[in-house]
């Protein structure tokens, strides 16, 4: 096979890198086709989507002719500059791919690519096919030499300008070119402005943009072991992250597969309030307080849209933090390897979901303690909110996996209406604030003992995901995490080992028993959940079993892909699966490493309210 045939199945997950420019973020394969890309922003239709459908949708390839090419792919270091090396035996090409970080918000988003020759020469093919709106639309092409123009009504142009001769076919735009040693010719994607920059623009927009990255880096303060890991991770945040908005996204794509050729295909290019306070930790953690204090923004922004009623508070929003996110399927997609429903939207943001009050004022606490005090009218807002977590805590919900079964009572939910009120009282005592006190104490106390009496299993000796139940969940490892129970207490440490026991195989975790939980009502287990196997690591670094958690860590770094990127889940081998790059496999790779290097360094880490 040459370096451009084109396959009629989709690239594979874990063959990705990404790039952006924080405001939307495009997939690159290993050999250089960009088969995923959302326009203008992270969450607008699709122009290209191939990784969900490689014969219908749209892809930009650019590769050399020929046989004996082998592919490598890095990123420029400290930058989510990407580039893709093709070496044979007499000639070596590199391809930087990168979108160049825009001063102006109202400036629209665009990919440069940049190919050169570097020893010996080769004849290059670059395909482009766009599809607007999901692949649903075919716009009109127009090709003038060095410029091509999509255009479609009620859509914006795109255009392509280019520094070799381009030609119209099947729709499509083509070029075939020759650069010899020392020779490179570069593409650049967007919108209509793109088309008066020529090669010395390019440069610069490619100095400016390794130099954007490597001083946002600098400013990272993690120095420990698995530095390289902790980097690239934070990078992967940035890189989900909103200028505009302050908000994270769940991950960058829609649609990919849990199981391959299974139901379980989400959209995650949204806000998630569970995010918050694991975002708030990592960012704080690494030195980024302006970040964690935009997204703390962020969040402030979803409750104003949700009127400050507490009933009315949603799980995830929109990343503009707007209401609607109204669940659709796109049937004309034949989905990743035959993996359908592709879906957009995610009907979850209407699901009951007790944990997120917790999550929410875990994250008003953090974004409080290392940022400005709160204001008298939010302060309000809060005893509405925790005053709605008393009334309604023991209550059943769709959980944290957003089951679409019947209601349970899952003991995260209750654990997190008890961090609400835990941190709802601290933050109150620590910036001496008038609080209904003896009521929410009383609450919280209760909340512990119902755990206490009716989460856990007398004859099997371990806590248990739901009420008066059998199971395990991985949801559990974070009992220790948000200081419910002692990382320490052997009631604990039998319910960790219970878990080790059922739940993990080789390093990885999974969620739960799909099959033996009544509340997933989708058909066919899912992979090994990422941030749970990285939550098992830091729950047995905070036990002291310092040799069994570095080992278990080491297993889990491995199921990184060639660049360092975690998708949702793992399958049995290790492969990627779900929306890809996942920003809580990230946060939970960052809290891991930061905990577990200050364990093996010998330092004590306490949590001061």
């Amino acid at each position: 096979m040459t370096a451009n045939d084109a396959s009629s199945s989709p690239c594979p997950i874990c063959k990705h890198g990404i790039i952006g420019d924080l405001r939307t973020c495009a997939l690159v394969t290993t050999q250089g086709a960009i088969d995923f890309w959302c326009w203008p922003e992270l969450d607008s239709p699709s122009l290209f989507s191939a990784l969900l459908d490689n014969e219908r949708a749209g892809a930009f390839t650019l590769s050399p002719q020929g046989e004996g090419w082998r592919s490598v792919q890095f990123y420029l270091p400290d930058s989510n500059i990407l580039q893709t090396r093709w070496l044979s035996q007499h000639s070596v090409v590199e391809l930087n791919d990168f979108m160049p970080v825009q001063a102006s918000a109202e400036a629209l988003p665009c990919i440069v690519r940049r190919v050169k020759v570097a020893q010996g020469e080769a004849t290059l093919t670059m395909r482009c096919s766009l599809k607007f709106d999901y692949a649903r639309l075919t716009p009109d092409l127009q090709v003038l030499e060095n410029t091509a123009l999509w255009q479609a009504e009620n859509q914006q142009t795109v255009t392509l300008n280019a520094s070799v001769p381009l030609t119209a076919e099947e729709g499509a735009v083509q070029s075939q070119f020759t650069l010899r040693c020392g020779e490179e010719a570069f593409f650049i994607l967007g919108s209509e402005a793109v088309t008066a920059q020529g090669q010395q623009e390019v440069e610069r927009l490619h100095h400016d943009t390794l130099a954007f990255w490597q001083q946002w880096v600098g400013k990272n303060k993690y120095r420990g072991r698995w530095r390289e890991m902790v980097i690239r991770s934070s990078l992967v945040l940035k890189l989900l992250s909103s200028t505009r908005h302050g908000s994270i996204a769940a991950a960058a794509t829609f649609g990919l597969p849990e199981l391959i050729g299974g139901e379980r295909n989400w959209d995650y290019r949204a806000g998630w309030i569970r995010d918050a306070s694991f975002s708030c930790y990592a960012l704080i953690r690494l030195g980024y307080i302006d970040e964690a204090k935009a997204f703390g923004h962020w969040v402030r922004t979803c409750m104003e849209n949700s009127q400050f009623e507490p009933d009315k508070l949603q799980v995830m929003y929109r990343l503009d933090s707007g209401t609607d996110l109204q669940e659709h399927e796109l049937p004309h997609l034949a989905g990743h390897f035959g993996s359908t429903p592709v879906r957009i939207g995610n009907g979850a943001y209407q699901q009951r979901q007790l944990d997120i009050y917790g999550e929410l004022l875990d994250t008003l606490y953090l974004t409080t303690k290392y940022g400005d005090g709160i204001p008298h009218r939010g302060w309000q807002h809060v005893i509405r909110l925790v005053d709605h977590v008393c009334d309604i805590w023991n209550s059943p919900d769709a959980g944290i996996w957003e089951m679409r079964g019947e209601p349970e009572h899952f003991l995260y939910s209750r654990l997190m209406c008890w961090v609400a009120l835990d941190r709802a009282l601290r933050l109150g005592a620590k910036r001496s604030l008038s609080m209904p006190y003896e009521r929410w104490e009383s609450v919280r106390q209760a909340i512990r003992e119902d755990i206490w009496t009716h989460f856990w299993n007398p004859d099997l000796g371990h806590f248990t995901s739901t009420r008066h139940g059998s199971d395990l969940d991985g949801s559990m490892l974070l009992m220790p995490l948000f200081r419910f129970v002692s990382a320490k207490d052997p009631d604990w440490l039998a319910t960790l080992d219970a878990i080790k026991n059922k739940l993990v195989r080789g390093g990885m975790v999974r969620r739960y028993i799909a099959s033996e939980t009544p509340a997933d009502s989708l058909h066919g287990e899912e992979g090994y959940f990422v941030a749970c196997s990285f939550w098992y690591v830091e729950c047995l670094a905070r036990a002291d079993r310092l040799e069994e958690a570095r080992i278990e860590f080491e297993k889990v770094l491995i199921h990184a892909n060639h660049l360092g990127l975690y998708a949702e889940e793992f399958d049995p081998l290790g492969n990627a699966l779900g929306n890809f790059p996942q920003a809580l496999s990230h946060l939970a790779l960052i809290s891991a490493a930061y905990y577990l290097d200050k364990k093996m360094a010998g330092e004590e880490l306490t949590w001061q309210p």
